[in-house]
């Protein structure tokens, strides 16, 4: 339905894809793409289509449901659960999460995880991943709140120039209006959350919703019981994490040990 409006509206307005490409600054080749439903819309790509055409909202509303469907049916559920976020608690071990993923970083990852897919197909991933950062942002953004372990900095992912690179993005999301960051050491040792990556959504309905994730699984847990236990987990991990500034002082240090492609 996206592509297809976006062939209608260009229709009626007599535009041919070399100039709506010069207005909206993506290639003739990509919104063929998009129009023909081979390729999911960039984040960006909706607001400058209804600047163009004078349409209200209207693509971005149809954004919303077709980012969606790029994910397997069995994360669809977590995408709309998230997607409802107010607040969100994230304990992540291994990789930095995909929230705060850079352009680079979630190509680095799906492209190791899926080393057999069609180019067109990471980049249809990577643009979907890039989405779910919508709700960080906006006058009313979701308030995140993550804690890292010391591996999810220091594991190089990409290359040095592409870890850089997500850390230097990462930096910012350390103390800003919508997002705590905290490492945990890894001299504080065993705890009740090893072994997988946790999130706690609090839902613009104000009930509390869990999803728990290994390396090939996820389950979205609803019971009270265990997602009040979670959450008590998830405060005592924030009690022995170092502080934003601390967070942020361990984070460039480890950036200096990484040389930067741009500054070499």
């Amino acid at each position: 339905m996206y592509g297809s409006e976006v062939r209608r509206y260009r229709n009626n307005a007599g535009m041919s894809l070399e100039a709506l490409s010069g207005v909206v600054m993506y290639s003739r080749a990509h919104l063929s793409r998009i129009e023909t439903a081979e390729a999911i819309p960039p984040p960006d790509l909706s607001e400058k289509l209804d600047a163009c055409f004078g349409t209200d909202g209207h693509f971005g509303r149809l954004y919303g449901v077709a980012r969606r469907e790029i994910h397997p049916d069995q994360y669809r559920r977590r995408m709309e659960l998230e997607a409802r976020a107010v607040a969100i608690v994230h304990y992540a071990p291994f990789v930095i999460p995909g929230l705060l993923h850079s352009e680079r970083y979630a190509r680095a990852i799906f492209t190791v995880c899926n080393p057999s897919a069609p180019a067109g197909s990471i980049d249809d991933l990577v643009t979907a991943r890039l989405s779910r950062r919508d709700i960080l942002k906006g006058e009313k953004p979701a308030r995140l709140s993550l804690i890292l372990e010391e591996s999810a900095i220091t594991r190089t992912i990409g290359g040095p120039g592409v870890m850089h690179e997500q850390l230097r993005s990462l930096l910012t999301w350390v103390e800003s209006r919508s997002s705590l960051v905290q490492v945990l050491p890894h001299s504080h040792g065993a705890h009740a959350l090893l072994g997988g990556t946790l999130a706690l959504w609090t839902l613009d309905n104000g009930t509390a919703v869990a999803y728990e994730e290994s390396i090939t699984t996820g389950h979205l847990i609803e019971d009270p019981e265990k997602i009040r236990w979670w959450a008590q987990a998830c405060d005592v991990l924030r009690a022995y994490a170092r502080s934003p500034a601390e967070t942020a002082e361990f984070i460039r240090s480890v950036m200096e040990e990484l040389p930067d492609e741009h500054h070499p």
